[in-house]
């Protein structure tokens, strides 16, 4: 029996454990409408993005400047044109702070938005699993504030190659 006196721990160890395991944003389902920081430090709205462009890819990876999630970037950067092309708006998200997102995306010349993510707001609004501190690799496309496209176990060097093969299939 639990007594009075524990009740909030234990309902705060409930809420805890399940907001750990939340489950990964499905296809249909709409896009978070949160807010983070980016790279060079300003505050963006996801739904401002989602709302001027026709698509969105928010993708996740573990850690800034490490071999596959600069493999991951890499795919993203040499293919932007024709990303932007097809009205994609490319947004990168870890747990990484301000300083080593900016550096990041310096090193590698990214044209897009990396946005530092350390108090996980949206790598837990999206359901991407952190394991030991560190996002797991996927990504979302986002077309009229909807998740069009999930995928769970993103590739590194293959990232862009993937995205455009699925707006091909959309069409």
């Amino acid at each position: 029996m639990i007594s009075r006196r524990t009740l909030p721990f234990v309902a705060l160890a409930t809420m805890f454990f399940s907001f750990l395991h939340a489950e990964p944003l499905k296809v249909g389902d709409p896009a978070p409408a949160v807010s983070a920081t980016t790279d060079a430090g300003a505050a963006l709205a996801l739904a401002d993005v989602y709302a001027k462009q026709p698509y969105t890819l928010v993708y996740f990876y573990p850690k800034a400047d490490t071999s596959g999630c600069t493999k991951q970037g890499c795919s993203l950067r040499d293919a932007y044109e024709e990303l932007a092309k097809k009205g994609v708006a490319v947004l990168g998200v870890s747990a990484d702070n301000v300083a080593a997102q900016k550096a990041f995306k310096e090193k590698f010349h990214f044209p897009f938005t990396l946005l530092a993510d350390p108090d996980k707001t949206v790598i837990n609004a999206f359901g991407v699993p952190a394991k030991l501190g560190f996002a797991s690799r996927q990504a979302f496309l986002i077309k009229g504030g909807k998740i069009v496209w999930a995928d769970y176990k993103a590739s590194t060097d293959k990232q862009a190659a993937d995205v455009l093969r699925v707006l091909a299939e959309m069409k």
